[in-house]
């Protein structure tokens, strides 16, 4: 026993506790780091057994070691420098090994994190990423012929799936907060933000893919995912924010995760498909099938931004002829949403569980200037009024755009006065070009009887 007790200050300490006329037959470590593997080796290292640092024990070593105490003051190049070396000179050198070595680090926590072992893997994991993602730039560069120094058509083309970003997929092995470590880390060493947005969606499929995992561990999954995403516009696909809120409602994540996911996509929506903005319901007794106010509170997040973002152009914009004004970015934005918000609604319209109320919102959701064409709203509307079992009205009508609705888009007898109270201000846009409109709007009954024949 007595080189472990040379070169192990623990052992040293607890043999000395002990009184003279005592000669223990064994002693216990309790909580020993790496279990009896890592004394093994450490017993190998204090009696001159040849033996292997890797990646696959180096954590194990080094935390064993201090558990150990076998530090420079019981005896020269002791275990817990030789562990530490090859931390540095091998680890820390190569991204790979230093993902190896940090998910090695997962069962060794806290203690890991105390001694440094975490960081230094996290820190040579986003300084190999930033270097690598550097190298990739330079290496994409090309002369032209008067020349001068420009990126490659080929490289353009590849965008941020080039050949800097190969570190994604191994990242996807770490437990989430580990993994929040080094993307936090990335983004401080000035990682592009496409890069750590595709990285982002690689650890998200993977992880939220996997089964018979403890009911906490997804939900931590999106909110960490969420919270790690880029602020930058654009770094992430749409449907990758979109189908993140989807696990967001159903896992019932944290508010604040699903009001930046809903605020984010908001400022892209215009890009936004009918699939995107079908969001289920969470499944509570009485619920729409689609979560009717998540959408809603993302069109008001796109509404908002619009008015930010126009504020001082708005009026000049929407009040000139001018075809350049018409054909905007901002108007182009509006009229692609407003025939999303048509085909939500028209999609929704049947659900027996959906108020008028909230039906009404999602419609009204866009100023006004956003609809040029309202043939999409009727058809909605008309959907939504078979649910009153209505006699049909074969009519056709024609939006103020000039299009006329289809002759089998009727709109149907109500039944409700406080239903004809809310639906006639609705329709109102679509046939308020009508003489004597805004009189008989004074009046829902007579308004719906006037012109669209019904009561």
């Amino acid at each position: 026993m007595f080189p472990l007790v040379s070169r192990c200050g623990r052992i040293r300490k607890l043999l000395a506790e002990l009184p003279d006329s005592e000669r223990p037959t064994s002693i216990e470590l309790r909580g020993l780091p790496g279990g009896a593997d890592s004394f093994d080796i450490a017993a190998q290292f204090c009696y001159g057994v040849n033996f292997e640092i890797t990646s696959a024990n180096v954590a194990d070593l080094y935390c064993a070691s201090h558990y150990l105490e076998m530090t420079e003051d019981y005896s020269n190049s002791n275990l817990i420098s030789r562990a530490g070396e090859y931390l540095d000179t091998v680890v820390c050198r190569s991204l790979e090994t230093s993902v190896e070595v940090l998910r090695c680090c997962e069962p060794l926590l806290p203690l890991a994190d105390e001694l440094r072992v975490v960081a230094r893997c996290v820190d040579a994991i986003a300084s190999k990423a930033s270097a690598e993602q550097i190298a990739s730039s330079f290496s994409r560069l090309e002369y032209s012929s008067s020349g001068r120094l420009h990126m490659s058509k080929h490289a353009r083309g590849r965008g941020s799936g080039g050949g800097g970003d190969w570190w994604a997929e191994d990242l996807s092995v770490l437990r989430i907060d580990l993994y929040e470590r080094v993307i936090a880390a990335m983004k401080s060493r000035g990682v592009r933000p496409e890069s750590v947005g595709a990285a982002l969606v690689s650890y998200a499929q993977r992880e939220l893919l996997k089964k018979a995992r403890p009911d906490r561990e997804p939900r931590l999954v999106v909110e960490t995912i969420t919270g790690l995403l880029p602020l930058e516009r654009f770094a992430v696909p749409l449907s990758f924010l979109f189908g993140l809120l989807k696990s967001a409602v159903a896992l019932d994540c944290a508010l604040s995760s699903r009001l930046d996911l809903e605020r984010r996509i908001g400022s892209q929506l215009d890009a936004a498909t009918l699939d995107d903005a079908l969001i289920p319901s969470s499944g509570n007794e009485g619920d729409t099938l689609f979560d009717v106010d998540t959408f809603h509170r993302i069109l008001i997040n796109f509404s908002q931004q619009d008015c930010d973002s126009e504020d001082d152009d708005l009026e000049s914009l929407f009040e000139s002829d001018s075809p350049a004004a018409a054909a905007s970015p901002s108007q182009s934005a509006l009229f692609r949403v407003s025939k999303l918000v048509d085909s939500y609604l028209t999609e929704i319209a049947s659900d027996a569980n959906l108020k008028l109320n909230k039906f009404v919102a999602v419609a009204e959701s866009l100023p006004a200037h956003a609809r040029t064409v309202h043939d999409g709203l009727y058809r909605a509307i008309d959907v939504y009024l078979k649910l009153y079992r209505c006699n049909p009205l074969p009519q056709t009508f024609t939006s103020p755009g000039g299009k006329r609705a289809h002759d089998s888009m009727v709109i149907r007898t109500v039944v409700s006065v406080p239903l004809a109270s809310t639906v006639a201000p609705l329709v109102l846009p679509i046939y308020g070009h009508r003489a004597g409109c805004g009189e008989a709007m004074k009046r829902p009954n007579e308004f719906l009887h006037r012109f669209f024949g019904l009561y």
